[in-house]
């Protein structure tokens, strides 16, 4: 079932496994399902850091809670992605098969929220949440590490 885990435990695969659909159905609910509230039209940013300089430059026109969530929030909830997937696929501990994975499967995400009016489509986003998973991936390459050299 694991053949191409990192892990060799089945038991271990399958607490990653477990872990990371409640982890996907927590996204879902924020990314989603969170207020269901419907934008009117199409909103959309896709002028890379337009957002991010917007909530710098402008932070104290926002309170605290709104440019924090949105600028180390969109960070922080997609560390978990640059765990699960390259613990479960030895094939996202490259940089290259994770970040492609990673990216259109942000960019999925995005059009969804846009075309299902839930949200909006920001390039800072996929920005943001792509730089959340590469720390994450960063862990994971720490870890494997460390767990080689004490071994």
């Amino acid at each position: 079932m694991f053949k191409k885990a990192y892990l060799k435990s089945n038991w271990y695969n399958l607490f990653i496994l477990l872990t990371a659909v409640v982890y996907s159905l927590v996204m879902i609910k924020l990314l989603f399902i969170r207020g269901r509230y419907f934008w009117d039209g199409y909103n959309y940013n896709i002028v890379p850091f337009q957002t991010i300089k917007q909530y710098i430059v402008n932070r104290h026109y926002f309170n605290t809670e709104t440019w924090v969530k949105n600028l180390f929030g969109n960070v922080i909830l997609f560390i978990p992605l640059g765990l699960f997937l390259p613990l479960l696929n030895k094939l996202y501990i490259r940089a290259l098969p994770f970040l492609t994975f990673i990216i259109l499967l942000l960019l999925a995400i995005e059009l969804t929220q846009m075309l299902s009016r839930v949200g909006s489509f920001d390039i800072d986003d996929i920005i943001l949440n792509t730089f959340g998973a590469v720390i994450g991936l960063c862990f994971t390459k720490i870890i494997i590490r460390s767990t080689h050299s004490t071994v």
